[in-house]
């Protein structure tokens, strides 16, 4: 991997984290686009500059969480599914789904249909949401943010989906949905690195420090902007995209 790719890298992270379109699916995507192979380092990277995304989240909430002791306690409800089914499966996800085209082409297929469907039954329904998160529908929507274990299904498609589906309107369970990253991702990635021998050679630690720095400024400086953008009527698109973002997966690697 040279500077460059790592570059790029960072700003698919940073463009994609937040959108239900599945930054790790576009980060494999990409990553075989690049010629670049599937090796433990690779995964490893993939995986780390998520913390920079997780950064800009950070920064937008980490005030709010710590100053709501209530707010805190149901992410951190919400945290435990993923959390038992993350050490349960990471030898699975890591050496197995990790890197491999076919299950993203497939999830991002799959779950662009079911975003798609969702969307139209929630349009059709006319749902009466409520704002506050309670401990249930948190631990609801840590249970489907599991599903974004497999690469290609979106974190923040699972909860969001998740969050609406249990009774919260949209705002509610986008915002809850970008709270629910911090703890997740800073846990996956932590998890990584205590997995992973610390083997990186010095030239692998400044990849993953140009990934971090990158993925965080374009986090930061679109993270508003989509914030607004997924608020309105039109998660449908996102389904539509991940549909036709599969089909071209599929081209290239039948």
């Amino acid at each position: 991997m040279q500077i460059w790719h790592a570059i790029i890298l960072s700003i698919v992270e940073g463009v994609t984290e937040f959108l239900p379109v599945s930054s790790t699916g576009h980060l494999i995507a990409t990553s075989a686009l690049l010629g670049l192979p599937a090796t433990e380092f690779q995964k490893s990277f993939e995986i780390f500059i998520q913390l920079g995304s997780i950064g800009a989240a950070i920064v937008l909430y980490a005030k709010r969480i710590l100053s709501n002791r209530t707010l805190f306690l149901k992410l951190c409800t919400a945290f435990v599914p993923t959390g038992i089914a993350g050490l349960l499966l990471y030898k699975l996800i890591k050496h197995y789904l990790l890197g491999n085209l076919h299950v993203v082409a497939w999830s991002l297929l799959l779950g662009g249909i079911a975003i798609m469907a969702f969307e139209s039954w929630y349009k059709r329904a006319k749902p009466r949401g409520t704002a506050a998160v309670t401990y249930p529908q948190a631990a609801a929507i840590g249970t489907f943010q599991i599903l974004s274990m497999i690469p290609g299904v979106s974190r923040s498609a699972a909860t969001i989906i998740g969050g609406m589906f249990s009774g919260l309107t949209r705002e509610a369970a986008i915002e809850f949905s970008f709270m629910l990253a911090i703890p997740t991702m800073l846990a996956a990635s932590g998890l990584d690195l205590v997995k992973t021998p610390l083997h990186f050679s010095g030239n692998e630690w400044m990849l993953l420090a140009v990934g971090f720095v990158g993925a965080f400024i374009t986090a930061l400086l679109v993270i508003r902007a989509f914030l607004q953008l997924i608020r309105t009527n039109i998660f449908w698109w996102f389904g539509a995209y991940r549909v036709v973002f599969a089909l071209v997966i599929f081209y290239f690697i039948k």
